[in-house]
């Protein structure tokens, strides 16, 4: 009798649920030490790209601007960017939107610049530059949907 009795507790033992994993505590890319240099060469890249479009040479502004699409999706990847990110992600999508609109694809530009309209008018507090920021985008919409349109 012992011995079931001992088989038993052990048997109730075996069927008890697992104890919880312990909590994940969410780091926030922000206060890591790859986030302020990735903002400024994001930063960079958008000068770069912008110099080379005005010089003519669309290929290679296009390669600094897809570069920095990919470092954009990584400091856009926080829950609460700063406003230095969010800045320099719009302006990569803005020059995205403005190459896409010089080869004529305006429904990819329309999108890029709805991104972009979509972040400001979101953004919190709202100041001179980020309304000048959203009338920027809300004017790219209104310039790709005037060239659907001919």
């Amino acid at each position: 009798m012992r011995i079931l009795c001992v088989m038993l507790a052990m048997w109730m033992v075996s069927c008890a649920a697992p104890p919880p994993p312990p909590p994940k505590v969410a780091v926030d890319p922000v206060t890591e030490a790859w986030y302020a240099p990735a903002t400024g060469e994001l930063a960079g890249l958008n000068r770069e790209a912008a110099t080379l479009l005005k010089a003519g040479k669309a290929d290679d502004a296009a390669a600094k601007i897809t570069k920095g699409q990919a470092l954009g999706a990584r400091l856009l990847a926080a829950p609460r960017p700063p406003l230095e990110a969010m800045e320099a992600a719009s302006d990569n999508e803005d020059l995205y939107a403005g190459m896409l609109m010089a080869n004529k694809n305006y429904g990819w530009a329309r999108m890029s610049y709805q991104k972009n309209a979509s972040r400001w008018k979101n953004w919190r507090p709202q100041t001179d530059e980020t309304a000048r920021r959203m009338k920027q985008a809300r004017d790219g919409i209104a310039e790709v949907d005037k060239r659907m349109a001919q």
